[in-house]
């Protein structure tokens, strides 16, 4: 995890901060921190907690794209996971406690000592796919134990939004419609043209998803299992509530679309990269 620690004019705390994490050291000013959150996955800031709001507010996107922000006090005595404590915020201070910091844990989870959806995708190394079923799932795990269930592949999963799907990590996930009856011959053709076309590897794809509407679309479930991929099934309502420019012909079927919607409905930072393309009878999108 790149981290960096800003500071207020301590430079001898953010030396041994710096030391402990492997971390850059940046000194405080006004374009500090914009430029710590484009370059850095953790942020630890050696100042009053004030001046951190104030100047990360403009720049919060959302929890799965904003890097983890730590305060600690130039006394250091206290550290505070201000931001991501779930994403690296509460680990970096749990090792800053090592060095008899003492850190100030709010997530609830972490603090009443339970495990989180997480904190598991964390430890092995995989990422979490249904972002939002997060919120659900966490909560269980405060009120009890929650089973995590293994299924080895080739495998389709459709899950509630009250089950967390953990995957390989990727950057990129690849939204995909096909008319009734297409083959997985031209599903496949579609897909690897597309991503060819937006330079992307499939390795750096996390998944590949459509509406569960085509949970029995044997050429679709035969197109992501020859190529190796993951294919994840977004219900109708999730679809639904995407921000998609325009209604595809998918409107004759109660949805938005497909492509788009569903690709975006899993999407880290919801960010098209490849608007639909229509290739024959198979529309892909790619978003981010």
């Amino acid at each position: 995890m790149r981290t960096v620690v800003i500071h207020t004019g301590h430079p001898q705390q953010a030396e041994r901060i710096a030391g402990w994490l492997g971390s850059e050291i940046v000194e405080y000013s006004d374009d500090a921190f914009a430029e710590a959150f484009s370059k850095y996955e953790g942020i630890v800031a050696i100042t009053a907690t004030g001046i951190v709001v104030r100047r990360i507010s403009s720049l919060l996107q959302g929890k799965w794209v904003d890097p983890a922000v730590i305060v600690v006090t130039p006394d250091m005595k206290f550290c505070v996971p201000l931001l991501g404590g779930h994403h690296g915020g509460n680990e970096i201070a749990r090792r800053l406690a090592c060095h008899g910091l003492t850190p100030v844990i709010s997530t609830a989870t972490d603090a009443l000592g339970k495990d989180s959806v997480e904190e598991i995708a964390s430890r092995h190394g995989l990422e979490v796919v249904n972002k939002a079923s997060t919120v659900e799932v966490n909560k269980a795990f405060l009120h009890g134990d929650v089973p995590v269930y293994r299924i080895d592949g080739p495998a389709v999963v459709i899950a509630s939004s009250g089950v967390s799907v953990l995957s390989s990590k990727g950057e990129y996930v690849v939204g995909i419609g096909c008319n009734r009856g297409t083959t997985a011959a031209e599903i496949k053709e579609a897909v690897r043209d597309a991503l060819a076309c937006s330079d992307i590897s499939g390795d750096d794809v996390l998944a590949y998803t459509s509406t569960v509407k085509k949970a029995d679309e044997a050429g679709l479930l035969a197109a992501v299992r020859e190529i190796g991929g993951r294919l994840f099934l977004v219900d109708d309502e999730t679809i639904n509530s995407q921000p998609v420019e325009a209604p595809s012909k998918a409107e004759l079927i109660g949805l938005v679309g497909v492509a788009e919607p569903s690709a975006l409905a899993l999407a880290k930072r919801k960010e098209i990269v490849m608007k639909r393309r229509a290739y024959g009878n198979v529309t892909i999108a790619i978003a981010r």
